[in-house]
């Protein structure tokens, strides 16, 4: 039924400065940006992963139709090296949840922080 996950939307307030952060901080790539009636929208990925997109959504006019609050709790990313990823974005004016990662129940080391729209953000190391 389900063959992969196409795509995870995030409401934001500034959509430039928004494909900005995410390409600054971690190196996505604009797929496509356009905009219809009643709100304009980006498709981002990062080059080792395109079939996985991050959808970048800012309505024109404010709506009722949906809520940011609640619908994504977070995007997680994997890392190679957490300590080092978290020193790169600290060094970017990053501010982490915690001082430091926390162990997820399979093992991983995580750590969450906020994005540029308060949108959840989880940074995860697997265990190799």
């Amino acid at each position: 039924m389900i063959q992969k996950i196409e795509h995870i939307a995030v409401v934001v307030q500034d959509l430039e400065r928004t494909i900005q952060f995410y390409q600054d901080l971690f190196g996505f790539q604009l797929r496509i940006k356009g905009q219809n009636d009643v709100r304009e929208m980006a498709f981002i990925y990062l080059e080792s992963k395109p079939e996985v997109e991050i959808e970048l959504i800012r309505d024109l006019t404010p709506t009722t139709e949906y809520s940011a609050d609640g619908i994504v709790n977070h995007i997680a990313f994997s890392v190679e090296n957490l300590d080092q990823v978290m020193k790169e974005l600290q060094e970017k004016g990053i501010t982490f949840h915690s001082e430091k990662p926390k162990k997820a129940i399979d093992g991983a080391r995580m750590i969450f922080f906020q994005g540029l729209n308060k949108e959840l953000l989880q940074l995860v190391e697997r265990p190799r």
